[in-house]
């Protein structure tokens, strides 16, 4: 049975997941999953490959229907609204900033990657564009290392940076939610450990979904993690329950210590 780890009083979810089944066919990636991201929080996400993870995510910012053969049941809902109802996935895209596992940068000018989004949605204004692709590049700790050079090529950039180039583009439309998924994988520690520390920041602002599968990442980060396996959740609860000696599941345990993954 899932424990669910809100307190009463708790403040009202910016996202919620309720009774999500998700398959590929007849492979189910995700039984009956409810959960919630609040204001203002980081949701670490963890598992072990397989575990219907980056699923979760792609339910939220409506990519999972490019799937061919995928199928949804439940409720997925932003700010009280089923996203799933919206008719136009782009509205919902817009207010979900999404960081891949790799970055995957446009073949542009570092600064036309950041300004690519506020200008399909009609921003023209030389300073307005100026100041938001400054304020973004600051927010993913990237501005002190390219101001100089804006024009150069995005893709030119090291890995590390390219990532950080990622989530400054996936802020650049001022997302209410940023869901990260597994932004580490081609990153080194000491860039890792300056985008763990604009995410800190990061959250004051908006709700985010940090997949990983570096369990100690999310308790670097998380105010509350939830534990995914095999496409159910096992358990979800205050990240220092979730990480103690005494989680409500003995799966959790023997996960975040090791034991298995």
């Amino acid at each position: 049975m899932v424990t669910h780890g809100a307190p009463d009083g708790a403040p009202v979810p910016k996202v919620e997941f309720r009774g999500l089944t998700v398959r590929y066919g007849d492979a189910a990636a995700l039984r009956d999953v409810s959960l919630d991201c609040r204001p203002n929080e980081i949701l670490g996400i963890i598992g072990p490959a397989g575990a219907g993870k980056s699923t979760l995510l792609k339910t939220l910012n409506r990519t999972l229907e490019l799937t061919p053969g995928a199928r949804l049941d439940g409720r997925v809902l932003l700010d009280g609204r089923d996203v799933c109802k919206v008719g136009d996935p782009s509205a919902v895209r817009r207010r979900i900033g999404m960081v891949a596992p790799l970055p995957v940068g446009l073949p542009m000018s570092i600064y036309d990657n950041v300004a690519f989004a506020p200008r399909m949605a009609g921003v023209r204004g030389k300073a307005e564009l100026d100041g938001r692709v400054e304020r973004c590049l600051t927010q993913a700790a990237l501005w002190d290392e390219v101001k100089d050079r804006l024009r150069d090529l995005g893709t030119k950039l090291s890995g590390g940076q390219q990532q950080r180039l990622t989530i400054a583009r996936a802020l650049s439309h001022d997302p209410e939610v940023l869901c990260l998924d597994e932004f580490s994988i081609a990153v080194d520690p000491v860039t890792t450990m300056r985008i763990e520390d604009a995410l800190k920041a990061l959250k004051e602002r908006m709700a985010i979904l940090l997949v990983t599968n570096l369990v100690q990442q999310a308790r670097r980060l998380a105010d509350r993690t939830a534990f995914l396996l095999s496409g159910e959740l096992v358990e979800v609860g205050e990240t220092q329950q979730v990480f103690g000696r005494t989680p409500k599941d003995r799966r959790t345990f023997q996960y975040v210590h090791g034991m298995f993954g």
